[in-house]
């Protein structure tokens, strides 16, 4: 399916949020959900705060899990773009 130019995202659908920057935020502040909130995922994000307060920080390896697999794997952003490298 095509869409017409003004449905189109620029620079040929990536994203302009970095994977390393993502990743990197998830690994340091992964328990406040920062790597998911700079990609505009804020459900995540949410969720991962959450999880982080209701154990008392034990869940912020979820966080850090994820910001290893976004450096790794890339990942997509709010809008479903990929992430830059």
């Amino acid at each position: 399916m095509t869409y017409p130019p003004q449905y189109q995202y620029p620079d040929g659908g990536v994203s302009d949020k970095s994977k390393v920057v993502a990743g990197i935020l998830g690994i340091v502040l992964g328990g406040f959900g920062a790597g998911r909130f700079y990609m505009g995922d804020t459900k995540t994000g949410v969720w991962q705060l959450i999880v982080s307060l209701v154990t008392c920080g034990i869940g912020g390896i979820w966080g850090f899990v994820d910001g290893i697999l976004i450096l790794i794997n890339g990942g997509v952003d709010g809008q479903g773009r990929p992430l830059r490298d």
